[in-house]
């Protein structure tokens, strides 16, 4: 499956603006990603996960990563995708651990971009590319901001990664600033 098809999949089924962004903005993350972690040659596969990753979920909130499991299987999609788009709700909608690298980035960065587009909307400049990790980091303790952005599963991914929460939002920020203003 190519972007383009990913993406022809994912309007069929999400055409709130919000998801839209959110899936342009995890798949380009996750493209960033494979380039920096010796994948260059998957980037166009990190990316598409990235943009699927969320396929269900405005159409069946309650489903999550289920609804999108039997969409895929019906559809005759690779089982790497479904795997790894499901993955990523492991430990709240399904049993499905994340277990490539991929994967691990998936489940630890899908909150954490929501986190940090909401630390920029608050921003004088509304831009990541003066942002910096203490500032995300303040916005992380404060439970009540961007409730929605579950902090666990944040620190999780970062733990499967074995990475530190500090290394995870710099290099996501890093990634962000790739294509973001």
């Amino acid at each position: 499956m190519n972007r383009e098809e990913a993406w022809g999949l994912l309007t069929e089924y999400n055409k709130d603006e919000f998801h839209l962004e959110h899936a342009e903005i995890v798949g380009k993350t996750m493209k960033y990603f494979a380039g920096k972690l010796g994948y260059k040659d998957e980037e166009d596969f990190w990316e598409v996960v990235g943009i699927l990753h969320d396929l269900d979920f405005e159409m069946y909130p309650e489903q999550h990563c289920i609804k999108e499991q039997e969409i895929l299987w019906e559809r005759g999609i690779d089982e790497k995708i479904i795997h790894a788009v499901t993955s990523h709700g492991y430990g709240i909608t399904v049993d499905i651990k994340p277990e490539h690298e991929m994967e691990k980035v998936l489940y630890a960065i899908d909150e954490l971009t929501g986190l940090i587009g909401a630390v920029v909307i608050m921003r004088p400049s509304k831009s990541v590319q003066d942002l910096e990790v203490k500032s995300v980091k303040k916005k992380f303790k404060s439970k009540g901001f961007a409730a929605g952005c579950s902090r666990e599963v944040i620190e999780r991914g970062a733990e499967m990664l074995g990475w530190s929460l500090d290394e995870l939002i710099g290099q996501t920020i890093d990634a962000l600033r790739t294509f973001r203003p």
